[in-house]
């Protein structure tokens, strides 16, 4: 996919939650909304959805690990960047400065070079609870992270489960550049 100068690119980054089997709705989103897209997965995420329905609606390579020195750039520069679904452990984790996987590298990047950031959690009740995740919501929220609404995924009592609202994460970016 050769990328237009005037479209904005928007890095969309994947955690580990079983909703991911549904990330091609907020990149068809994206993509209808004039975005170009790039999917920076972690590596367990890897398996939570259809890679290669990704890869073939994208253009492009989904990234999960460093490149190696001199290999060229998959992606351009971001000009927003949406954490969908976003567990406890990514935000914990990216909260305290962590950058051990291409995905968290790339949140705490994105955030010194001032790219908006859009959050959807996926994380249950019991580990909402937890003081890190409010203390890592906190840090993330003053240095101008959106969060769209928690999500826990719990079952109804006829066994349905909410619907994720994809969609919410591009709402978080506009005005977009």
């Amino acid at each position: 996919m050769t990328r237009h100068d005037s479209t904005p690119f928007l890095y969309v980054v994947v955690c580990a939650a079983g909703v991911a089997q549904d990330v091609l709705e907020l990149i068809t989103a994206a993509q209808e909304g004039d975005w170009e897209v790039g999917v920076i997965a972690t590596p367990l995420a890897l398996r939570f959805f259809d890679t290669a329905a990704v890869e073939e609606r994208t253009g492009r390579p989904i990234r999960s690990a460093w490149r190696a020195p001199g290999d060229p750039r998959p992606f351009p520069d971001p000009d927003a960047v949406v954490v969908a679904p976003a567990t406890f452990n990514t935000i914990n984790k990216w909260a305290a400065g962590a950058a051990d996987t291409l995905a968290l590298g790339t949140l705490c990047e994105a955030y010194g070079l001032g790219v908006p950031i859009a959050v959807l959690p996926c994380v249950s009740e019991a580990l909402a609870a937890h003081p890190a995740y409010r203390a890592s919501l906190e840090r993330l929220t003053g240095m101008g992270v959106r969060f769209g609404d928690p999500y826990a995924g719990e079952a109804a009592e006829d066994g349905t489960r909410p619907r994720f609202r994809w969609e919410r994460a591009l709402d978080l970016l506009t005005p977009r550049p």
